[in-house]
């Protein structure tokens, strides 16, 4: 139950915060005027974004490799064999 209580807590806090949380000068401006500026500044945000998920999208693409390289691998193994090639 106390933990619900914080968890709820902490979550109305982080709602009353966001309305807070505004853009840099800039870009704010360049969203209020509109036009040619305002495409420009969307560009950035999906660059942005595009940027950060490239080491995540990499990482997982690399761990999910060598997963499935490693599940093939014990399937090939013969039955009754550990690791290294050693009879259990």
């Amino acid at each position: 139950m106390k933990s619900r209580v914080i968890i709820l807590s902490v979550f109305a806090c982080i709602l009353m915060l966001a309305s807070v949380c505004e853009a840099c000068p800039t870009c704010k401006q360049g969203i209020a005027e509109g036009g040619d500026h305002a495409r420009v500044i969307e560009g950035y945000f999906w660059s942005i974004l595009f940027m950060m998920s490239m080491p995540f999208l990499i990482l997982t693409s690399l761990c999910s490799y060598f997963y499935l390289i490693v599940r093939k691998a014990r399937a090939m193994q013969p039955v009754g064999f550990g690791m290294a090639g050693q009879q259990s």
